[in-house]
């Protein structure tokens, strides 16, 4: 039997609330055994906690972890009394990450300097709050790796942690690792197309790799519904992630689970 955890999943959306018990209950028989509730915006951190709350009460569940972060996508989103938000949160519940939290230049009004530099603060404060509290941080990063990695280094944060739904190329991989990061790869691997992730995969070894299925995003190419625009993911589809990391680096199925079992619990501070 497999063993897995889901490391980055927003399962805690409205958009599960139909029927996450029977999902959980799916991904539970196809070995995954932990799942980590990601957060992104304050306002939801209730929600956050009180889906991790069900979660572990069904019998048939994977176990549910908390990562409460502020995204940066969602920098004007954000409120001036969020970050302390965050820091109670951490203060009253077990969570095993700071996430997902960095620094995302993916549209043009990211890019205007007086919102980067607004992504910069808060991505800083963060990575303090995530040293305070001796946890490792869950890295979102979109076209601006040269900046997030020179945040890290300036923070000289030491807790390491998962740079989530990886889209770096090998240097931006290897730095990431030599600060003691893990690789989240996703659904995107089994996609042909996604032809740079797939060589900085191949590049870096198991050694530095976890799995994750951003779900209800970044759905494995073999799992969409044909001639549909989007198909909800779940982490009932994260063996096929394992799948495709299986056939590229051309190990065994179960060793490579074991393999990436250990790294996710080594990033997650959990061994």
């Amino acid at each position: 039997m497999l063993r897995l955890i889901d490391t980055h999943t927003h399962f805690d959306v409205p958009e599960f609330d139909p029927d996450r018990q029977a999902l959980a209950g799916a991904a539970r028989l196809q070995g995954v055994e932990q799942l980590v509730l990601v957060g992104y915006l304050a306002q939801h951190f209730p929600r956050l906690r009180q889906v991790g709350e069900a979660l572990n009460q069904w019998p048939a569940a994977p176990q549910a972890l908390l990562a409460p972060g502020l995204h940066p996508f969602y920098i004007l989103a954000h409120q001036p009394g969020d970050l302390g938000q965050l820091e109670q949160f951490l203060q009253q519940n077990p969570c095993v990450a700071v996430g997902e939290i960095g620094l995302d230049t993916y549209t043009p009004q990211m890019k205007r300097p007086e919102v980067f530099a607004a992504q910069q603060r808060l991505f800083a404060d963060q990575l303090a709050l995530a040293q305070q509290f001796d946890v490792p941080v869950l890295l979102h990063i979109r076209r601006a790796h040269g900046e997030a990695l020179a945040i890290l280094k300036k923070s000289r944060f030491k807790n390491g942690g998962i740079a989530h739904a990886f889209g770096g190329g090998i240097e931006e991989a290897r730095a990431l690792i030599r600060l003691g990061f893990k690789l989240g790869i996703t659904g995107q691997v089994t996609d042909p197309k996604a032809r740079r992730l797939r060589q900085v995969v191949q590049q870096v070894g198991a050694a530095h790799l976890v799995l994750e299925t951003d779900c209800p995003d970044m759905t494995p190419l073999c799992c969409r519904v044909p001639g549909q625009a989007y198909t909800r993911n779940t982490p009932a589809n994260l063996p096929h992630v394992l799948d495709a990391l299986a056939l590229l680096l051309q190990q065994d199925r179960q060793a490579l689970a074991a393999q990436l079992w250990h790294n996710s619990q080594t990033a997650l501070q959990l061994a």
